[in-house]
């Protein structure tokens, strides 16, 4: 259930939604990251649901000791009016026994809001790709029937490249093609049940390796951006995102000095 920070339920009607899938690398929870902070976006709203492990923490985008302080959740909102956008990150993983009621609520949400377009942003396992998903870009994209004939145009300009579907009997028959997202958690099932509701989504994933994924959350949100342009990209060079204070601990928090 969405509840709102303050007395009024904000309004998302003609706004796009971008939201992660919990999937490898946690790139899509990583570029969310640089949406929010770089956008300075307001944080408008938390999910209360009992299908995401719990989760409570700091501000992971305070700039102040102040703002430090305020409580974080796994699921949140985040909203800039000026461009009609708005950001829910995901912070912890699905439980695995409610992941069919985590996408019940995701759909119904995002009906109930009245999203112009909602954008999942995913990641899947590179060394499962095969031979054809093996040159070029690591980028796809996949839309929904209600995105297709809008969107499709704009992205086949931009040279993207639509996610393959695969043999589902490799080396036996090449009659039967299936989606195959290893590695991408909930993504083929929400795309799956927003192409059944009628629902206008896009997901924009990247093939990656576990490791220091911050590479791949900076090449997935510059590949959204040419899209969307959430902001201007200067003539030379390259959109300058801003890196939340949380990223200072990524890794840990480092060897501690009195060990040695």
């Amino acid at each position: 259930m969405f509840i709102a920070s303050g007395d009024v339920v904000p309004s998302f009607k003609g706004f796009t939604l971008i939201m992660p899938a919990v999937s490898v690398g946690n790139v899509g929870q990583l570029a969310v990251d640089l949406l929010i902070s770089t956008l300075n976006m307001a944080r408008v709203g938390h999910f209360h649901t009992d299908c995401l492990i719990p989760m409570a923490g700091n501000n992971p985008y305070a700039t102040c000791a102040e703002e430090a302080g305020q409580l974080s959740t796994s699921a949140e909102v985040y909203c800039h009016s000026d461009s009609k956008l708005a950001v829910l990150q995901i912070r912890t993983p699905i439980i695995q026994t409610k992941v069919r009621s985590f996408r019940k609520l995701m759909v119904s949400w995002i009906k109930s809001s009245g999203f112009l377009r909602s954008v999942l942003l995913s990641s899947s396992q590179a060394y499962h790709r095969d031979d054809q998903q093996l040159h070029g870009t690591p980028l796809r994209y996949l839309l929904t029937p209600s995105l297709q004939k809008e969107e499709a145009p704009r992205v086949e300009e931009l040279g993207w490249r639509e996610m393959e579907r695969i043999s589902a009997f490799p080396g036996v028959s090449d009659s039967e093609q299936r989606l195959y997202i290893p590695g991408g958690g909930v993504t083929k099932a929400l795309y799956t049940d927003c192409c059944t509701e009628g629902i206008s989504m896009a997901v924009v994933l990247i093939f990656c390796s576990e490791g220091d994924n911050i590479p791949d959350a900076f090449a997935l949100v510059n590949h959204l951006n040419d899209w969307l342009h959430l902001l201007e990209k200067p003539a030379q060079g390259s959109v300058q995102w801003r890196v939340p204070p949380s990223w200072r601990l990524l890794f840990g928090s480092g060897i501690p000095p009195l060990l040695f």
